[in-house]
């Protein structure tokens, strides 16, 4: 079937232009711009009302949503999936949270045998599992019962019974790590940094074995340190020194504020910052208490924390409200915002050939949304999910 998206303001990687769209069954298919553009023999017309149209978000770090954690498994994991569809995430990386040996390979077991494109959800594209080789100064919200170093044994066991993990992240100081950097690039999966105690030498050590991306950049990560007068540098430093480290932000206006989502921004540019929800089991659910990988927080003035407030607990956040607030917040094109949400994630996974921008021949994954990223037309994979422009 053949669907025109018609007067629209279309939000290129580089750019917003006038026009309109046509997608055959689930890929793009053609493209005019200028204003009155018009493609003709679509089966379907879709008018977006002077409206952005932009390619669907991609989240590549969340645990959960709309009262379900993806460590349940099942059926919780397609309904917190569709919890963000419906505000803008077409594609999504389910994450882990730090367990036992044995939580860990039952998820894995139960991941193997869902549908990644069950229809009425967004596309699962794999997995990340954060932890759970953690430093315990770092653990945040994050078991300390379960943290401990890389295990060949466990992560080799890992990979052996699946081929859906797309991301690992772990501290990168612990005894064990360069052996395991090793059988991650071997895999194919994607290493990150998390809940780390290194410093920038260690971190940029571990960059020439292969590591890709900080993972929720400043939270549970090192800085600057004085040890007898002397100054070090931390992970952070080393993020912003190494131009080809990819920085996750969850840019949900509590994590980091404006002045850092602004620095982050200047340095790294929209090419290697990712906007994640880093969202658990509250997101899109009433202010109350829940559990995070066992450990009891609440969720309270649009955060989550743990329940002496010490620590945030993940985020409740939704990929359209990181686009709306980090434009808020910065002042950054809405097409550079998009794009930290759609094509640079795309591309730190090694999709962005297929998906993550509107270009012919790419992904039929689109929404249509107004000057405050209120959505009002979600497609995935060329099937309308949501409208309320029909």
């Amino acid at each position: 079937m053949k669907t025109c998206y018609k007067n629209a303001r279309i939000v290129l990687p580089d750019a917003v232009r006038e026009g309109c769209l046509m997608t055959e069954n689930d890929t793009i298919s053609a493209i005019a711009f200028g204003p009155g553009a018009c493609l003709d023999g679509a089966d379907v017309t879709v008018d977006c009302q002077g409206m952005y149209l932009s390619p669907g978000f991609i989240d590549v770090h969340v645990h959960g949503a709309g009262g379900h954690d993806f460590m349940e498994g099942g059926e919780a994991v397609y309904t917190a999936a569709r919890c963000h569809m419906l505000h803008g995430t077409t594609s999504i990386v389910p994450t882990t949270l730090t367990g036992s040996r044995q939580d860990l390979l039952d998820f894995v077991d139960g991941f193997n045998q869902l549908d990644l494109e069950r229809e009425g959800c967004p596309h699962i594209l794999g997995l990340h599992l954060e932890g759970p080789y953690f430093a315990a100064s770092q653990a945040g919200a994050q078991n300390p019962e379960y943290l401990r170093n890389p295990q060949p044994d466990e992560y080799e066991e890992v990979l052996r019974r699946t081929d859906r993990v797309r991301r690992w992240s772990f501290a990168v100081e612990l005894d064990g790590s360069d052996r395991f950097l090793e059988a991650l690039h071997q895999h194919g999966v994607i290493s990150s940094l998390a809940h780390s105690d290194a410093d920038c030498k260690q971190v940029m050590h571990a960059h020439d074995m292969g590591l890709r991306c900080l993972t929720h950049f400043y939270s549970c990560m090192t800085t600057v340190q004085r040890k007898h007068a002397y100054r070090y540098a931390g992970a952070i430093e080393a993020g912003y020194l190494l131009d080809e480290m990819y920085v996750e932000a969850i840019a949900d206006g509590s994590h980091l504020p404006a002045e850092l989502l602004q620095l982050i921004y200047k340095v790294k540019g929209p090419r290697r910052v990712c906007l994640v929800t880093d969202s658990m089991c509250a997101a899109g659910m009433p202010d109350g208490e829940y559990s995070l990988g066992g450990v009891p927080c609440i969720k309270e003035n649009g955060v989550a924390k743990l329940m002496d407030r010490s620590a945030f607990a993940g985020s409740v956040a939704t990929t359209d409200m990181l686009v709306r607030t980090f434009c808020n917040l910065t002042g950054a094109p809405l097409y550079d915002v998009v794009r930290m949400t759609s094509l640079t994630p795309a591309e730190m996974l090694g999709i962005g050939t297929r998906t993550g921008s509107i270009q012919v021949g790419k992904a039929a994954d689109l929404l249509v949304f107004d000057e405050d990223v209120q959505l009002k037309h979600i497609v995935v994979a060329g099937r309308t999910e949501f409208s309320t422009l029909q």
